[in-house]
């Protein structure tokens, strides 16, 4: 018993570390990048047995046209005078395999000013008061 449990163990082990990484794919969380702020850029692997697998730095080389990069997080100057952003990941193990994506900068100002809970309970009251 104990060596059939331990050659399945075996053959677990030998099939997990022999899936590699097919493809990668930008799944990013926005639509828009903001200046002076970690952006995380997120990639995902997609192995040979179907599943997807997150990945960090340490499997993916990333590359911008603009900012700094703190691990997946692309960090854009406050100056940065562009609409967008061009950003590049590449497989390390693998650096054939790349993707590379257009990322937008939001336009929007953030004031930063999030309404109390108190205002959005008094803005729905409003709204149903005008329904009636």
């Amino acid at each position: 018993m104990k060596h059939l449990l331990l050659l399945i163990l075996l053959a677990t082990a030998i099939t997990a570390k022999s899936q590699s990484i097919e493809n990668i794919y930008f799944h990013l969380y926005t639509d828009s990048l903001k200046k002076a702020v970690h952006n995380y850029i997120n990639v995902d692997g997609k192995m040979s047995n179907g599943n997807y697998l997150p990945l960090s730095n340490k499997q993916i080389k990333f590359w911008s046209n603009t900012g700094t990069w703190d691990g997946n997080d692309l960090i854009i100057d406050s100056s940065y005078k562009g609409d967008s952003v061009v950003v590049k990941a590449t497989l390390i193990e693998r650096p054939t395999l790349s993707e590379t994506i257009t990322i937008y900068i939001k336009k929007k100002i953030d004031n930063g000013v999030l309404k109390t809970e108190q205002e959005i309970m008094d803005s729905i009251k409003k709204k149903k008061d005008k329904s009636f």
